[in-house]
């Protein structure tokens, strides 16, 4: 999709990932590099007895599909065969600060002087600019303050974090999806673009429905261990079974579905069973209405039902049954999972040392196809003879077409969203939110269930007062379509006629059976591009497995990664995987686009969210392999580098994050520090001694922490240079200067709510406001509008629609 573009990555781990999504969908990554190296080299997991420069299998991971040259900027001739690399590429792509260009005078306005149409993409922890641009970082400090710590872990033991690094993953994938934008912008105005990604806000998009919630509900949503928090219900979501641990949402649809297998063992019996009316069950709970059966009752019954099973039985079982029961997997598991293996997901690589691993493969199937891994992670420069030669044999030609003039970079595209909940919703809200006009189809009887979960304004329950809705679902127009009605199809028909692309995140085949799927979609509209999203997949023994993104992030092993080596799994924030997919559909969508826009060609995207989600765990998926490491959640430290944890301060359940990466900083923390006698052993000068002392250190850390605010503690480390952070909750968010900088609060007027705030976007583009438009739509609000205004049917059609219950 992406073959006509070349891309220039001189990113470090803070956006790698990045190349590597947008070479998969077929454009040339040159990777540009220091004599000595990337600095991404160097960095864990690692390959101990491998060649210099190759060791690290986090490099091998993010870097296939890339050539590697040698360029000393420093010296005037490679700076000026950079320079004309830079002439004949579409984007450059690069970390900071510190960023390797800027030290050599090369920042953005040099490069579009080279070439007027460059999209620069830079990847950082904060922003490329504002008062928090120039903070120390790492990956612990990042999701301190961006917020998630503060709703993740026991409210009797520290915030969490998951326990392998997850700040530069978001980064450099949302890095993808940023190019891309910033490449339509770069169409529409003639002009370069550059593009600045914050780690931060990318991982502030995390915490769903705790974004904005201080500001709706009038408090911040704490953490409570697993326990799913939506508004004004809670559910416990991890429970033991005979092997280990499963998810499941224990509500009445579950207990109804894995009613006969709970009286077949004896669990519970019919008069048990009667006792409530379980239609209605939920509903109560979340209105505090009265319940015959006690929720702690029915989580007793649910606790004592898995524990009698093992988690892979109750996950078959749960399949035919139609109950999603999520196994909390392992690395291993994942390594021998059936569904990964019937959709031939893994792919077989080559390592240093002839060593072969098998990694995450492609993170999404389009019906057009992928070029497929085409080479593995480059040697250092192993590239530059042939990159040189090309450049001065065949200089490349920047393949770009102007598009029609715009202030907003997607105007003009049509977008029928049939999606719901998570991942097709957001994804769509990146379009309508960046100029394509979004039509939200729902239904009354069977609206989206983000409109009943909280954080509800004022915590008064309504269709249209859920904020968890609303934040992402801005920007569109709302049309109240019931797709089983017999007569929906005279709407269907013409949306499919009408859109670009559609949107769906239905059980596999559901759409077919209503009449939206993609082949009568294309024999209505051969040019359009469908999306298909679902937790496993379209194919595969697995996928009709319904659920929600905790239940995926269970089967990606995100759970057994994040908690504390003692406890049970506690697992991210609600549904986490819904925040990792969206990167790699829209990153896959706007390719599909771009490629229609030069072929004319449409194409199916079946996009596997589990799929999408494991690339966030592929260092370590090969390191488990080739290294025989285990990898299990580990509170908040590192297994090469010592301390870091998360501190207590002064205040109310007030902590600090520090996160001390290399020797230089914990000598700057010594003396942050005064330092102490105790911190002066040389067994502690390096990181092994360190970590062997970690409980003692943190002891003697948090002696000082205490007695200090969070704020004070944070200032005092960051101005010595160790990376340091504030754990935000959703009330500091909405007043952090960094944020407020990059206009990452939106207030807009809700039909219903009013003025409230949304969350913007994790990227910017200069000279560019990003949105979002307008407040999220009431439930069916335009319904009118879009059929008679944009789809062209008669009033009167209308309202013998209305008449007979299609649309309302």
């Amino acid at each position: 999709m992406l073959e006509p573009y070349r891309v220039l990555d001189l990113t470090d781990v803070r956006g790698q990932i990045a190349g590597m999504m947008l070479g998969d969908l077929g454009a040339d990554v040159v990777r540009v590099e220091p004599p000595e190296g990337s600095p991404a080299r160097r960095i864990g997991p690692l390959l101990a007895d491998a060649p210099e420069g190759e060791q690290s299998l986090s490099f091998a991971a993010y870097n296939r599909n890339k050539r590697s040259v040698i360029l000393d900027l420093g010296e005037p001739e490679a700076k000026a065969r950079f320079l004309a690399l830079v002439e004949g590429s579409d984007f450059v792509l690069d970390s900071g600060p510190d960023a390797w260009l800027d030290a050599h005078d090369l920042d953005f306005e040099a490069l579009r002087a080279a070439n007027p149409r460059i999209v620069h993409v830079r990847i950082s922890a904060f922003g490329n600019d504002g008062p928090a641009a120039s903070r120390p970082a790492a990956d612990l400090t990042v999701a301190a303050w961006a917020g998630p710590m503060s709703v993740q872990g026991d409210p009797d033991r520290p915030p969490l974090r998951v326990s392998v690094p997850q700040a530069w993953r978001h980064a450099g994938a949302e890095a993808a999806v940023a190019a891309l934008m910033g490449h339509a912008r770069m169409r529409t105005t003639g002009d370069g673009a550059f593009v600045d990604v914050s780690a931060q806000s990318a991982l502030t998009w995390t915490m769903l429905n705790a974004m904005s919630a201080y500001a709706i509900q009038g408090a911040d949503f704490e953490r409570a261990g697993s326990t799913l928090q939506l508004g004004n219900a809670a559910y416990q979501l991890v429970f033991e079974c005979a092997d280990g641990h499963l998810v499941a949402l224990p509500r009445g649809p579950l207990l109804m579905s894995l009613a006969e297998w709970m009286i077949e063992d004896d669990v519970i019996d019919r008069a048990w069973l009667e006792r409530e009316d379980w239609s209605t069950y939920d509903a109560r709970v979340v209105q505090g209405g009265e319940l015959k059966i006690s929720t702690e009752e029915l989580i007793a019954i649910f606790t004592r039902f898995f524990a009698g099973h093992e988690k892979a039985e109750l996950f078959k079982r749960g399949l035919a049954l139609g109950a999603t029961l999520a196994p909390v997997q392992t690395l291993d598991d994942l390594l021998g999972f059936e569904q990964l293996a019937s959709r031939d997901y893994f792919v077989d690589v080559e390592l240093p040392g002839g060593r072969r691993a098998r990694a995450p493969g492609a993170f999404v199937k389009p019906s057009a196809g992928l070029p497929g891994i085409r080479r593995p992670a480059p040697r250092p420069g192993e590239h530059t003879a042939e990159i040189l030669e090309e450049l001065a044999e065949h200089p490349r030609q920047v393949s770009v077409a102007e598009g029609p003039r715009a202030d907003l970079p997607l105007a003009g595209l049509k977008v029928a969203d049939f999606s719901w909940v998570g991942v097709g919703p957001i994804s769509a809200k990146y379009l309508a939110d960046h100029g394509a006009d979004v039509v939200r189809v729902e239904w009354q009887g069977r609206p989206d269930a983000l409109r009943t979960a909280g954080p509800f304004l004022d915590s008064e329950v309504g269709w249209n007062r859920s904020h968890f809705y609303g934040e992402f679902n801005t920007s569109k127009r709302g049309l109240a379509l019931d797709l089983k009605h017999p007569r929906a199809v005279e709407v269907t028909g013409r949306l499919l006629d009408w859109a670009d692309v559609v949107l769906e995140s239905f059980t596999p085949g559901a759409v077919d059976r209503v009449g939206i799927g993609y082949a009568a979609a294309r024999q209505r509209n051969p040019g359009i591009v469908m999306v298909s999203t679902c937790l496993m997949g379209q194919t595969g023994p697995a996928s009709t497995m319904a659920g929600y993104g905790y239940h995926a992030a269970a089967v990606a092993g995100f759970y057994e990664l994040t908690g504390y080596p003692d406890c049970p799994p506690g697992g991210p924030w609600n549904a986490y995987t819904d925040t990792i997919a969206p990167r790699f559909l829209v990153t896959t969508l706007l390719s599909a686009l771009d490629h229609r826009r030069r072929t004319g060609e449409g194409q199916h995207i079946d996009l596997g969210q589990m799929e999408a989600a494991l690339h966030f765990l592929a260092p370590e998926i090969l390191a488990r392999q080739v290294t025989g490491r285990g990898f299990s959640r580990n509170g908040n430290r590192s297994h090469d580098a010592a301390p870091q944890g998360a501190y207590p301060c002064a205040g109310q359940d007030q902590w600090c994050t520090i996160a001390v990466e290399n020797d230089g900083q914990w000598h700057a923390l010594r003396q942050a520090l005064g330092d102490p006698e105790w911190a002066r052993a040389g067994a502690l000068d390096g990181w092994e001694g360190r970590l062997a002392a970690h409980d003692a250190i943190d002891a003697a850390i948090a002696e000082w922490t205490r007695v200090r605010s969070a704020g004070e503690v944070v200032e005092a480390l960051c101005e010595a240079g160790v990376p340091a952070g504030h754990v935000q909750r959703s009330s500091d968010l909405l007043a952090d200067p960094q944020l407020a900088h990059r206009s990452f609060y939106r207030e807009l007027d809700h039909g219903e709510m009013g003025r409230v705030p949304y969350s913007g976007h994790q990227f910017r583009i200069r000279g560019y406001d990003h949105g979002p438009r307008h407040a999220a739509p009431l439930l069916g609000g335009d319904t009118f509008e879009v059929l008679t205004e944009t789809l062209g049917m008669d009033v009167d059609a209308v309202a013998d629609l209305v008449a007979e219950g299609a649309v309302a």
